[in-house]
């Protein structure tokens, strides 16, 4: 089975609106469960400039019943598969930003060699 418009679009790599970290995505596995709640695994090279790349892998369970159907559609409609994207694209900024100090955070992801 092909990947959902979701799934595709999820897995594009991004860089950050003020343009200080791009997110290189090297892989995405989404898991769906019987309760209809996904888990996005993703395998990331964060990119900063200055900085030497870095090799993340990071879990976001994503209990949001309300985009189940955005996450199984092969066509889902625009609005809402932007607003799928821009959700879990904030929450992977934010655990890159409070990784350091949020132990929940912390939590979700692990650097990979």
């Amino acid at each position: 089975m092909g990947r959902t418009a979701a799934e595709r679009a999820l897995a594009r790599s991004y860089t950050t609106g003020d343009g200080r970290v791009g997110f290189d995505v090297t892989g995405l596995s989404v898991e769906h469960r019987s309760d209809r709640s996904v888990t996005l695994t993703y395998r990331l090279t964060v990119r900063r400039q200055g900085c030497q790349e870095e090799r993340w892998e990071f879990t976001l369970p994503w209990r949001d019943k309300s985009f189940a159907d955005v996450f199984t559609s092969s066509a889902a409609g625009p609005e809402r598969l932007r607003m799928l994207v821009s959700l879990v694209r904030t929450l992977l900024e934010e655990w890159w930003d409070t990784k350091e100090y949020d132990r929940r955070s912390a939590k979700a992801g692990r650097r990979c060699p």
